[in-house]
């Protein structure tokens, strides 16, 4: 059993959490938060916060899936941000945006972030 992985629900985002320290902490769950709030608030309605990894150095690495290819543009504004929220240095958050065509993906709820899961990786296909 991996006791470094977890999961959540936070509004529309099903997000994995993985600390490479052991299992993802409350400070961890908090941190995540901030990031799904700063998603919401910045990026498209298709933007889905898909993993968030805390590493060892502090520092945090944030995979977000999306339709839209101009939520890329934020990514650097919101890492400093996060960053900034957090009290961290701005290298230590990492944002990578991923676009998908919708034809890659079913937008129904639930099936749209198991899709974006599986096209990032985090997560292995259904067979």
């Amino acid at each position: 059993m991996e006791f470094e992985y977890d999961w959540l629900t936070l509004g529309r985002h099903r997000i994995r959490l993985r600390s490479t320290k052991g299992f993802p902490t409350e400070t961890m769950r908090t941190a995540v938060e901030v990031i799904r709030l700063a998603i919401d608030s910045n990026m498209s309605a298709r933007a889905r916060l898909v993993e968030v990894v805390f590493r060892q150095e502090s520092a945090y690495e944030i995979a977000v899936g999306t339709t839209f290819a101009d939520d890329r543009l934020c990514a650097p504004q919101l890492e400093a941000a996060i960053a900034t929220v957090l009290g961290l240095q701005p290298a230590q958050i990492t944002i990578f945006v991923t676009v998908v065509t919708q034809e890659e993906v079913d937008l129904h709820f639930g099936v749209y972030e198991r899709m974006l899961a599986e096209k990032l990786g985090v997560v292995p296909l259904i067979q």
